[in-house]
């Protein structure tokens, strides 16, 4: 984040990764709208973007880029911004993303700090999408779940933003590679807070706890777990398999916002009025106390 004159910044991000489904266009799209994220989750807009591409020219066919590169373009002609450029080289595997380039009046900047005692925690999409890209890439995912996750993960986090300047929201964060869990830590421990969320409240995409009870846990999410397990208190009745869900490593994951609790169920209503994805409180923070994160 950079300060112009004139009360401006500019906000600057990259982000790229492997193919996480087949499809390249679907491909395309959700990288887009993954390097798109961190923009909007600090209330930004999106001005402009670069390409940045790995492919292994030698040994698929240009027709796969040229998908790709379709997604990718598609996604960002949806968030209003143009492709100015960008950058390839060959490489052993396909890699895609974006440099993204956006600002934001200095008032209007949210932060991953600021969370208040008493505040309500809001989602805005559902979680699984680690758990379902690794079925997925073990051809057990059907049609009908490759479908929705797709949508999920290919779904702006715009409508989100832009509703977070509708509210009092006091922070918020994107949650992407270190989950839920990953995240709201984070944002506990820079606000100097706890958190309580109901595991009853979370929204899962179809078909996660079925792969999950088959142990279909890529090993992000396993990483996630155990590094957060320190700062985490579970109730008893949860298992490890809702454990694993809850660190379930996030690819264009949602937004993860603080605000007060008499705005949590209209700001959520708004996000999904304009996704159509499961959008909700999921739990409140509270001041803090021995464990940053409390899941019941």
């Amino acid at each position: 984040v950079v300060r112009l004159d004139g009360g401006k910044l500019v906000v600057q991000t990259v982000d790229f990764f492997t193919p996480i489904v087949d499809d390249p266009y679907h491909f395309g799209q959700i990288a887009a709208a993954n390097s798109l994220s961190d923009i909007y989750a600090m209330g930004a807009s999106p001005r402009f973007a670069l390409n940045i591409v790995g492919f292994p020219i030698n040994d698929l066919p240009k027709s796969i880029l040229s998908e790709i590169l379709r997604g990718g373009a598609d996604k960002t002609k949806e968030a209003g911004i143009p492709i100015v450029g960008g950058h390839s080289i060959d490489d052993k595997e396909p890699k895609y993303g974006l440099v993204v380039t956006g600002e934001v009046e200095e008032e209007k900047l949210v932060k991953n700090i600021g969370a208040r005692p008493g505040d309500a925690l809001v989602l805005t999409k559902p979680l699984g999408t680690g758990i379902i890209s690794t079925a997925i890439k073990r051809g057990l995912a059907s049609d009908q779940i490759v479908q929705n996750t797709v949508k999920c993960m290919a779904t702006l986090n715009d409508s989100a933003s832009k509703q977070m300047h509708e509210f009092d929201v006091h922070a918020a964060t994107d949650v992407t590679g270190f989950g839920l869990l990953g995240h709201l830590l984070e944002m506990c421990k820079a606000s100097n807070v706890s958190a309580e969320v109901q595991f009853k409240e979370l929204s899962f995409l179809d078909g996660v706890l079925n792969f999950a009870n088959d142990n279909i846990i890529p090993s992000g999410t396993q990483r996630n777990l155990e590094y957060a397990l320190k700062f985490i208190s579970f109730s008893d009745h949860l298992n490890e398999v809702q454990k694993l869900m809850t660190a379930d490593a996030q690819t264009s994951g949602g937004l993860l916002v603080a605000l007060p609790q008499s705005q949590a169920e209209e700001y959520a209503h708004q996000c999904y009025e304009a996704t159509g994805l499961p959008a909700k409180q999921i739990g409140i923070f509270s001041p803090k106390s021995k464990y940053n994160i409390f899941i019941k």
